[in-house]
């Protein structure tokens, strides 16, 4: 039951994450002006937050479930870890700070925090994914880093094709070949699980002794989470048709 709650939100994570992730890698290419990167950011910002849930939740799951498994990526991977706060903080910065305070100057300078914090966040991710799956370390590991990137820019294009209208809606469809913006969203969200599964199956998984007191409580946890999840993509089902607060 360990392993499930574990693969249920760092897979959860990748699928959910991975879309704003790569929204952000792209915002130069999808917004050519400073009122359409807005309306690019509207397409996440109801859901960034809430996304970023899942992967606390993974870190709390690792902390108290897996603690041995949580010493070794950490120890294993201290560099690459603390790549991916940093750019986990600077493009959180990006989101919050670009509307704060008027200024084409201002605004750019957070545009390009979202730029580089996403694509700090993918590359990160891969760096991570392919020490645990392929064992790789050093420069080498940039390759397949950049693999995953490349899947994680993939997969937000698709979900921007998705919210988006207009003209932003097809630049984001390039890669989803018109309308098919909801099937190739759902081949690459079916590619990030398989990329989760196959980095568990690489992990060595051995639970704590701590299971019989946290389970239940996480268990209990996990349906309202996932109400939550559901109602607010529910609540922001439409496409977007113009700027947010952000």
């Amino acid at each position: 039951m360990e392993i499930f709650i574990l693969g249920f939100f760092a897979i959860g994570y990748l699928v959910l994450a991975g879309a704003d992730i790569g929204v952000g890698m792209a915002l130069p290419y999808l917004g050519r002006s400073a009122g359409e990167r807005r309306e690019v950011i509207a397409a996440i910002a109801p859901f960034f937050l809430g996304n970023e849930v899942w992967l606390v939740a993974t870190a709390g799951v690792l902390a108290g479930l897996f603690p041995r498994l949580e010493g070794e990526l950490l120890h294993g991977n201290h560099t690459v870890v603390v790549t991916l706060l940093l750019a986990w903080v600077v493009r959180d910065m990006g989101l919050w700070l670009r509307g704060r305070v008027p200024g084409a100057r201002w605004q750019a300078f957070w545009d390009g925090a979202i730029v580089a914090g996403s694509w700090g966040l993918a590359l990160s991710w891969g760096a991570l994914l392919s020490h645990v799956l392929l064992g790789i370390e050093g420069p080498v590991a940039v390759l397949p880093a950049l693999v995953l990137a490349a899947l994680f820019g993939t997969h937000g294009l698709t979900f921007a094709a998705l919210r988006l209208r207009g003209t932003l809606r097809t630049r984001a469809a390039v890669l989803a070949g018109g309308a098919g913006e909801a099937r190739t969203y759902a081949l690459t969200s079916v590619v990030l699980v398989v990329v989760g599964v196959l980095a568990g199956l690489r992990l060595p998984l051995e639970p704590g002794t701590s299971g019989p007191l946290l389970v239940p409580v996480v268990l209990t946890l996990i349906p309202f989470l996932v109400a939550a999840q559901a109602w607010v993509w529910w609540t922001f089902r439409h496409r977007v048709s113009g700027p947010s607060y952000l």
